[in-house]
């Protein structure tokens, strides 16, 4: 009798766990943020697979020009948002064009309640297009004369800005306008930075801060003191002068109203020693590409008369000289110096100040800064600066702007960059863009820049000038950035003066006809055995 035929096992029930760990994080890294997020609360190896995808680094930016606030908010915000990315803060630059208040509204809307924001008005912006993923650089229509309407100026716009820095923790803290006391408000601001500083990592001095000062703000008392007060170590970077509003975990700005508002806010990168294990170093670096020229001699201020417009009157002499010289007199000398030019559309005064500081109840010590001021005009009684400050005995020299100078100074940076390839192994044939899953060598994944309004299309005479250094150096990466009215990066007269090592211990924090370059780099932790 014939035996009946066993029935082959029945195989496994196919599940999408049965998928190796490599095809499901690389199916993760192609989901929008809130997709991927969802994800990880399906199960425990799911959660374990998108945390180490989130826990790299990230910089994600983009722009929209579209004439519509509500629309170009939602399509940059749609854009920064495709990818799996962890926001720890958010920074956005609008057009004047558009309103503060409403602008600021809907960024943090999109945003959790715990993630700091700062949204501003910016002079202009350049970054990545969101429809056509191209490099551009924008700069508002704020040309009074019809003639310059064909520099590609646009009139709205949004560039929004989101990053994730692993090993960082990020914190925003405002420096208040109520009246008051100023030096005790800004004692105050640099106390509040060192304890919050030293409660996330252990040390007074963070590794780095970005600073967005009120247009109505002098920020230059404000720099001094975080100058003075931090480790050399410590990166400073931002915007000098423009309208902004703020929302983080303990702070609030609510309204652009200039009655309640604030005169800076500070973002804080603190060194996390709270870190899970697993989780490299995010390192920054900081270049600066200058764009003004000294001109004729060293002077050396008289008189001076500070004035309830914010601007200074003052004689001066030239150095080892007894005349005393009107502002006519100072700039018809100038002018010669530059070849009998009688104008000038950007002059400045470089003042050297040597001052006491200290912060709260400390000793006192002296230290010297360099601070520009621009020239208003001169007559037969005074040279009219802006701004105030300067003392009779402070010495300063003219600077003006100087595309050719800029234009150097850019290739300077990209030498400066080629160089940075190079310290951190940097092979840009394998990493073609700040989205790779894996990064087993120390790399660049983002840039922030702040430029000087001044500095474009019609500054340099072509587009992409101050951009090109890194988009040449770290093609794919991101980069985004603002034109500003003060670009604020920690520097010394070295930078703008060739000459003696006494150059090196004058700083020289707030910029004008600059480009300062932030360059976010990481170091991945060694292999666990």
């Amino acid at each position: 009798m014939e035996k009946p035929r066993q029935k082959p096992a029945a195989l496994p029930a196919a599940t999408i766990d049965m998928i190796g760990e490599d095809l499901l994080y690389n199916i993760f890294s192609k989901l929008p943020a809130v997709e991927c997020a969802a994800a990880a609360c399906v199960s425990r190896s799911w959660n374990l697979t998108i945390t180490r995808l989130l826990s790299l680094p990230k910089l994600n930016s983009a722009f929209s020009l579209d004439p519509s606030l509500q629309v170009a908010v939602n399509v940059v915000a749609d854009k920064v948002l495709a990818s799996p990315i962890r926001p720890q803060f958010v920074i956005a630059s609008i057009s004047p064009a558009f309103d503060l208040d409403e602008a600021h509204r809907l960024i943090t809307g999109r945003f959790g309640s715990q993630i700091p924001v700062i949204t501003s008005i910016s002079q202009g912006i350049f970054g990545q297009n969101a429809t056509t993923n191209e490099f551009e650089e924008v700069q508002w229509d704020i040309f009074e004369d019809e003639a310059d309407a064909d520099v590609g100026n646009e009139n709205g716009g949004a560039l929004l800005t989101v990053g994730f820095f692993p090993g960082l923790t990020i914190d925003l803290i405002p420096l208040s306008k109520t009246r008051g006391n100023k030096v005790h408000m800004i004692d105050d601001l640099v106390l509040s930075v060192r304890e919050r500083s030293s409660s996330r990592s252990g040390s007074a001095s963070p590794v780095g801060i970005m600073l967005f000062s009120d247009e109505d703000t002098d920020i230059k008392p404000v720099l001094e003191k975080f100058d003075y007060a931090f480790s050399t170590e410590t990166v400073i970077v931002g915007d000098g002068g423009s309208q902004f509003l703020y929302r983080g975990e303990t702070a609030i700005n609510p309204s652009n109203n200039k009655a309640v508002s604030s005169a800076a806010v500070a973002l804080l990168f603190s060194r996390d020693r709270g870190k899970p294990p697993g989780v490299g170093e995010t390192q920054f670096h900081v270049m600066l590409s200058t764009g003004i020229s000294s001109v004729g001699p060293t002077y050396k201020a008289v008189s001076v008369r500070e004035r309830p417009d914010y601007s200074t009157w003052l004689t001066a002499k030239r150095e080892a000289a007894r005349e005393n010289l009107d502002g006519e007199t100072i700039l018809d000398q100038i002018y010669d110096e530059m070849g009998g030019q009688n104008h000038c559309p950007a002059l400045y005064v470089g003042v050297t100040k040597r001052r006491k500081c200290s912060i709260g109840q400390e000793k006192p010590s002296w230290i010297s800064m360099h601070e520009f001021h621009e020239v208003l005009r001169g007559d037969e009684e005074y040279l009219y600066v802006h701004g105030v400050g300067i003392r009779s005995g402070d010495s300063f020299r003219f600077y003006h702007a100087s595309s050719d100078l800029a234009r150097a100074s850019c290739n300077t940076i990209a030498s400066s960059f080629r160089h940075l390839k190079q310290l951190l192994n940097y092979e840009g044939d394998d990493h073609t863009n700040s989205n790779a899953i894996d990064m087993p060598k120390k790399s660049v994944f983002g840039g922030i820049m702040f430029a000087c309004c001044g500095r474009s299309k019609l500054f340099f005479g072509e587009p992409n000038v101050d951009g090109s250094p890194f988009l040449e150096n770290f093609p794919g990466v991101t980069v985004s950035g603002t034109y500003c009215a003060g670009e604020i990066a920690r520097a010394n007269l070295s930078s703008y003066e060739q000459g003696s090592q006494e150059h090196s211990s004058i700083r020289c924090n707030l910029h004008v006809f600059s480009t300062v370059y932030l360059v976010m780099s990481y170091i991945p932790p060694l292999p666990q055995h």
